[in-house]
């Protein structure tokens, strides 16, 4: 298990906190994935993206910001990261605040630039108005650097001659930039309460320290999408920030992470949700298996932290899993694996199980087997009535879409809550006994024959 090893010229965005580093890389990569605030330190990972220009693509990387005080808890980490970051990378783009002003910090970053092996790009950001003229005042040559670019990476502007230089570098360093491929690779999150081993696990599959891991609570503030590699294939994992109760969720950072975590649902295809072994099920984390039920994502249920769980016996398994789906009944379709991201153990099984929910995501059933299964189970277990006084009837079942699965249930009469609501349970968990569909919800939507 390996991370992939990208063939596209990486550029890597460095400088002090709060010169724009985030917005440069949003506008880059035309997404929202780097969380903005005018609050030093609030990027702590790195982040990769693909800058799409002139139809062709390259690799950027955002860092946080090279503090040298070293006042937080995470600068260590941070600068670590930055410095990993900086030699993967063919090209490196040192961003200054021009509107600001040349800061010692600035001036400490540059001076630890000079002489690098790699081409340094200068890039002042927010010159905007009277501002973008700024660039040319000796002030900036004390950098020992080239002259900065002058670019507002809230506005736009500048962008397109810092791309041709940047692609210029590349060129100059024989580092071919690839034409645009459309290429949709399966993307896992990995959501779950603050401290319950996201990351961990996360790093585990990547073999290296890629994101920061910590005790403290809420280390990660937003999602980090990463391209990795097991047995030939190809994923996006998600790292999301944990999710508490909405009344312990503080204003700012942590509130905006959260959102973030939830919008994820919207666009990956497989959450894994993360529970500690040694923790009860609580109501956040009830609330949250909803939300996945509701998405209509397919789901892995892993019990993290296993190897601290004690008096062990043959049965502790199976106790655990019968626990889980009693509190977590909307994702019983989910299969659950019990894990160690400290031990190691079993964290590999999880692509297993990815690959065949994707393949139970877009099964299709012949209309002849669902018909054969339909008649075959209400002749053991006739339609239970739901409202009105006459007994439901069941026309036919039809799959009219996949990836969730969903299915036509087409009622006799004019109105479709004569079904009784516990029928369509019973349905899909007949559908699971019989055609499989591990790991995915089963959607159902019931229409009145009148409307066929």
């Amino acid at each position: 298990m390996k991370a992939s090893a990208s063939h596209l010229p990486t550029a890597v965005l460095v400088g002090r906190a709060n010169v724009g580093k985030s917005t440069l890389f949003n506008r880059l990569t035309e997404t929202s994935r780097a969380m903005i605030s005018d609050i030093p330190g609030t990027t702590r990972d790195r982040k990769d993206g693909l800058v799409l220009w002139r139809g062709q693509l390259f690799r950027i990387v955002d860092t946080g910001g090279i503090e040298y005080n070293k006042t937080e808890t995470f600068d260590d980490v941070v600068q670590y990261q930055t410095e990993l970051a900086m030699q993967e990378a063919d090209v490196i783009l040192m961003v200054l605040d021009v509107k600001e002003g040349l800061l010692q910090q600035d001036l400490k970053i540059a001076r630890s630039l000079i002489g690098s092996a790699k081409p340094v790009i200068v890039v002042g950001n927010k010159a905007d108005g009277r501002t973008k003229e700024a660039v040319t005042e000796p002030e900036w040559y004390r950098t020992g650097l080239e002259v900065p670019r002058p670019v507002s990476a809230v506005r736009g502007n500048g962008l397109g001659d810092l791309l041709d230089a940047l692609f210029e570098a590349f060129q100059k360093l024989g580092k071919h930039v690839e034409d645009y491929k459309e290429e949709a690779f399966p993307k896992i999150a990995f959501i779950g309460e603050p401290n319950v081993g996201k990351s961990s696990m996360i790093n585990e599959i990547l073999g290296e320290e890629r994101f920061i891991t910590s005790p403290i609570a809420h280390t990660t503030r937003e999602p980090n999408d990463t391209l990795v590699e097991f047995d030939g294939k190809q994923y996006i994992i998600v790292d999301t920030a944990g999710v508490r109760r909405k009344a312990r969720v503080s204003q700012g950072l942590e509130r905006a992470g959260v959102k973030q975590t939830l919008e994820v649902l919207k666009r990956v295809d497989i959450v894994v949700l993360v529970l500690d072994a040694t923790k009860p099920i609580d109501q956040q984390e009830k609330k949250l298996a909803g939300l996945i039920r509701q998405a209509g994502v397919g789901c892995v249920i892993a019990v993290n932290k296993w190897d601290l769980m004690e008096g062990k016996e043959t049965q502790a398994v199976a106790d655990m899993k019968r626990y889980v789906y009693g509190h977590l009944p909307f994702i019983r379709f989910a299969p659950i694996l019990t894990v160690s991201a400290k031990e190691r153990q079993r964290i590999h099984k999880l692509f297993p199980l990815f690959d065949t929910i994707l393949k139970e995501r877009e099964r299709v059933i012949d209309e002849n087997a669902l018909d054969k299964f339909l008649n075959q189970t209400i002749s053991r277990h006739k339609p239970a009535r739901g409202k009105g006084v006459a007994h439901p009837t069941i026309f036919r079942l039809k799959q009219v879409g996949v990836n969730p699965p969903r299915f036509e249930l087409v009622i006799k009469g004019q109105r479709t809550d004569v079904l009784h609501a516990s029928y369509s349970r019973f349905l899909e968990n007949r559908l699971r006994e019989t055609f499989g569909f591990i790991g995915t919800p089963i959607i159902f939507y019931a229409i009145p024959s009148k409307k066929v």
